[in-house]
Parts: structure tokens; sequence; C-alpha cells
């Protein structure tokens, strides 16, 4: 079982492709944010999956609430704000995405939905940069990971640092390598890695060294159409991206640490989680907005079972 907490909000991406907004002639709305994403592409997969989110009493918040439930999620943590509902404009790209964040709702996290009989349950607690980049969802999103750990959950964090989100870069840096101290998995793209610490990442071993060194258990880093490397403390093994047709990149982070996840809890080697993890990104990349209905794990496993 994972719980996921964060952004759920709606993304406005546009219609064709797109470098800069003025390119843009129209959009397309999408429900979004990381840890909703993650979250339902669990689901799709068959994973018990909770999500934690701050959304606004209104039309929109609504629509998000029901689409989320659609696709298998709990949805009884997910909380109207009297704000708007937060939305993205993103650019649709065949590489990396420009986007434009109008932010309300998605930071009103508040301790009523991570108590510790809602934490209990949970063996994944995963979170993202772009949730911990403001409170009241910060602290109480760092004091819920303190406490789940206690009970035995791992944690994960998907490093999706922007400075346009989070502009204190020292703060993001401090706050991610407390949340380390207690171990747990990490998923941090080159792109990241770049705006968050300032240094092109011309390997990857950089990053996962790095982060296991700040008591990450697993890390992944993913380089783009280059493909992806994982480690932990013994092993480490790079992936090459394959060939395919690419329609829509956004949410393709999300769908690849899905198919991760869902390997970890299944207990397969960390060389799977990687497989599982690309042919899920696969998926996602080959079609224009969220997956369709539900994915067997049989597909995400088929290139080792």
């Amino acid at each position: 079982m994972i719980l996921c907490v964060g952004e759920l909000l709606v993304d406005m991406i546009s219609t064709n492709y797109a470098e800069t907004f003025d390119e843009v002639t129209d959009f397309k709305r999408i429900p979004g944010g990381s840890p909703a994403n993650l979250c339902m592409n669990m689901a799709r997969l068959g994973v018990p999956a909770n999500l934690a989110a701050g959304v606004g009493n209104d039309g929109m918040g609504q629509y998000l609430i029901d689409y989320v439930a659609s696709t298998g999620v709990n949805t009884r943590l997910i909380e109207k704000r009297n704000v708007p509902t937060t939305m993205i404009l993103v650019t649709r790209s065949q590489a990396v995405s420009n986007f434009e964040a109008y932010r309300f709702a998605d930071c009103e996290i508040l301790p009523n939905q991570l108590t510790d009989r809602i934490l209990e349950p949970n063996i994944i607690f995963h979170t993202t940069c772009f949730a911990l980049s403001k409170d009241p969802a910060q602290t109480n999103i760092m004091e819920a990971a303190r406490r789940a750990t206690s009970m035995g959950a791992t944690l994960s964090i998907d490093v999706n640092y922007a400075p346009k989100i989070w502009p204190d870069q020292a703060q993001a840096q401090q706050l991610i390598a407390t949340y380390l101290k207690r171990g747990g998995l990490v998923k941090v793209s080159e792109v990241d890695w770049e705006r968050l610490y300032n240094s092109p990442l011309t390997d990857a071993n950089v990053a996962a060294d790095f982060f296991l060194k700040l008591g990450a258990t697993e890390v992944c880093v993913t380089l783009g159409g280059e493909g992806c490397m994982v480690a932990d403390k013994n092993n480490r093994h790079f992936l090459p991206a394959r060939p395919i047709e690419v329609k829509d990149t956004t949410g393709a982070g999300d769908a690849f640490w899905s198919g991760y996840l869902t390997a970890w809890l299944d207990s397969k080697t960390l060389l799977q989680k990687a497989l599982a993890g690309r042919r899920m990104a696969e998926l996602k990349l080959a079609h224009f907005g969220p997956l369709p209905g539900k994915v067997e794990k049989n597909v995400i496993y088929e290139d080792f079972l």
C-alpha cells in the first residue's frame, strides 16, 4: 500500500508541440500533479493507493476528485479548501516541457490528513519537491514522514525541483537531506539535478553517490532519451532508452516511478525494478494525457518474465 502526499492539480497542456507559450494555439485540460499521477498509475497497476491532497472548493476541484476516484485511488484524504484549485500551464514537448504555475489549494495539506491512524497501514510514503516547497504542506509532510518511518514505512521522493516553484534553493537542499536521513527511495532527473545543485550531470554516478551518502537506500537517475541509471549500496545498472514514438512527455517520470515502486513492493531485483519503470514510462510516452484504464502487471514485467 502506498500513500502519496502532495499536489493534485489541473494541467492545461498545449494541444500542439511548442517550445514557448507564444507558439501555443490551444490547451487541453488534464488531471495532474506528480504525486497524483504516480498514485493513479499505481492504482491502474492494482496497488492499493491513497492520495492526500488539497483542491479548491470549486468545479475543477470536484472534477479532479471524481477523476482520481475513477482510477481506483482512495480519495478520502483529498480535502477541499476555500481557495481555487491549482492550475499549471504546460507546453507539449518531445523533450522537456515549459510550464507556468498558478498555485492555490495544492499546498493546503493539514495534520488531520496525516494522522498516525492514516500513516500506519502504508508501506511507502511518497512526496515531491513541489509538495515540500510551501507551507503548510511543507511542515506537515516533513513531520508525517518522520512518524511514518517510525511505524516502519519506507520513504520515497521525486526530487522534481524547479526554481520558479521553490525559489529558496538552500532550503530545498537542506530539507531533502533531512528527509533522506531516514533512508528512502529517490528519483531524480538530470534536469532536476542541475536545477537543484547548479551543476550539469555529466555522470549519473555522481547523483547516485550523493543521495546514497545522504541516506537513500535506492536511487534512480533518469536521463531523458538516454535512459536511466539505478543504484543501491551494492549494485548499479544503466538501462538505455528504447526508440518509441513520443506523443507526450508530461508525466513520463511519474509513470516510470510507478512501475519502479510497484516492482519494489513485489520484491523484484534492482534491475527488474528499472525494467518495470522503463516499460511503464514507454506506455505513457506513447499516449497523450493520462493512461486509459487498468494496466496489467505482466505488461510492465514482460521484459524479464
